[in-house]
């Protein structure tokens, strides 16, 4: 697995060469960068902006070393670095993160609250990603397991698990398999590596043994 949470496979196979740490890895697990008219660097999260892109791994501490002369070495030209772009890469991460989820919300493909969320755990819905809030409280998350075959995020706040959910905070959620679950998986994985939160693959038993206790 390559920093930033990603696995060394994508769906189009497309790779990129971070400009720092100079590994090849799929553009999934990279974070896009172009040289605006004005000589400035901006982030490119979309993938959409116009002009030659500049790939580095979605890990901060590998963002703060792009800062240091990187991009100017990349592009072979001065550039400026606005201040804060790696803090204006996570907050857009992260409103690409919640806008994401806020539209499998809308299309009936995810779901809040614990006994709603468990209630998909055990009954077999297909599960492609569990949502739980950095802040939330640690013994009620221990309560909820990760599927086999999908995926773990703590990557988000208790306030951003509310914007996505049209609450005001949420700390369980859950998302179906399909293509809205694969996009939250490669954005969330970026957004975890650069915020330095690790997705689990899958839970341990204790959250399983936990709700046998509470059927008993």
């Amino acid at each position: 697995m390559a920093r930033g949470g990603q696995h060394k496979t994508s769906d189009d196979g497309a790779e990129r060469k971070c400009i720092v740490t100079g590994e090849v890895q799929p553009k999934t697990g990279l974070i896009r960068f172009v040289i605006g008219p004005d000589g400035a660097v901006y982030p490119d999260i979309l993938g959409k902006l116009p002009g030659r892109g500049m790939y580095v791994t979605a890990d901060r501490t590998v963002l703060e070393d792009a800062r240091k002369g990187q991009f100017s070495r990349s592009a072979k030209q001065a550039v400026s670095v606005p201040d804060g772009l790696v803090d204006e890469v996570e907050r857009q991460l992260a409103r690409r993160v919640v806008d994401l989820i806020a539209m499998a919300r809308k299309a009936g493909r995810a779901v809040c609250g614990f006994e709603k969320v468990k209630g998909w755990l055990a009954g077999g819905e297909r599960v492609r990603v569990l949502l739980q809030a950095s802040d939330g409280s640690t013994r009620g998350k221990a309560k909820l397991w990760t599927p086999e075959g999908a995926r773990y995020f703590g990557c988000l706040t208790a306030q951003e698990l509310g914007l996505a959910f049209g609450r005001g905070s949420v700390i369980h959620g859950a998302l179906s398999t399909g293509g809205l679950g694969n996009r939250v998986v490669e954005e969330a994985s970026k957004l975890a590596g650069l915020r330095g939160i690790d997705g689990r693959e899958n839970d341990d038993d204790g959250g399983k043994a936990a709700l046998g206790k509470e059927r008993s």
